[in-house]
Order: structure tokens, then C-alpha cells, then sequence
């Protein structure tokens, strides 16, 4: 049975579901919580999974380009209008709706890359964003 280890990270931004019909269609916001895990067969020689530090560093570095920013769909008709008003707070996703299961897969595709930087045997088991209180959504291994 592996080891885990789970770090959380409030982040607040906005987004706008352009393939959506109803309401989340416009700019709204959340305060998210983004959980990792990570998974190890064995401790290393601080007898841990790795340290909680570091994860949190590579987290927010990560998204740290979300957080008090708008996430959108680069071919909504809207986004050259918002990208030039408000620059770099609009991040673009491409050709994809930002939703909360595209956070998370865009996360852990981003977290697996800088994972050996954690140490070895160190794996990325998932990655669950809440957008409300009562609703995640994740991507896991």
C-alpha cells in the first residue's frame, strides 16, 4: 500500500463557459480549493512521501497565473476584447471551455512534468478542484 500525501491551496478566479446555454455562459466567479495528491511505495530519508514545502512551491507556481484572473476560451468571440482590456489576468484556454474538470486535467498534466523535481518514486495520484463547497471535479492518474 503506497503513502499519501495531499496539499490544498484556496485560489479565487473567474471564469466564462462559452459552450455553456444557461447562466455560467457569462463571467462568474469561484473561490476554489485545489487538493493534489501524491503517492510514494516508500519514504525518503526525511521519512516522508516529500515535503510539504516544495509541493506547495511547484502548486502555486502553477497557478499562480489563475489566481484573481479570467479564465476563457480562446475562440470565444469575446476573448481579444478581454485579452487586450485586462492582458495577462485573461488566460486563455485553448479551444476548451475552462471548466473546473479542464483545470484539473490541465493541472496535473502541468504538476506530472515537474514531479521528479519532488523526488524519486514520487507519483501524481489526482488532482480535485472544488469550485463551490459542495462540488469538485478531478483528473486523476
Amino acid at each position: 500500500m503506497p503513502y499519501r500525501i495531499c496539499k490544498t491551496l484556496a485560489i479565487g478566479n473567474a471564469h466564462l463557459l462559452s459552450k455553456h446555454p444557461g447562466e455560467c455562459r457569462f463571467v462568474h466567479g469561484h473561490t476554489r480549493t485545489v487538493e493534489v495528491v501524491l503517492e510514494a511505495d516508500a519514504l525518503d530519508a526525511n521519512d516522508m512521501v516529500c515535503d510539504f514545502a516544495a509541493v506547495k512551491e511547484l502548486l502555486e507556481a502553477r497557478v499562480s497565473a489563475w489566481d484573481h484572473a479570467l479564465c476563457m476560451n480562446d475562440r470565444d468571440p469575446s476573448y481579444a476584447v478581454m485579452r487586450q482590456r485586462f492582458g495577462e489576468h485573461v488566460v486563455a484556454f485553448a479551444g476548451r471551455d475552462p471548466t473546473t474538470e479542464v483545470l484539473a486535467e490541465v493541472l496535473f498534466q502541468s504538476l506530472g512534468e515537474a514531479l521528479p523535481a519532488l523526488g524519486a518514486g514520487v507519483r501524481l495520484r489526482r488532482v480535485r478542484i472544488w469550485e463551490t463547497p459542495t462540488a469538485w471535479a478531478e483528473y486523476e492518474a
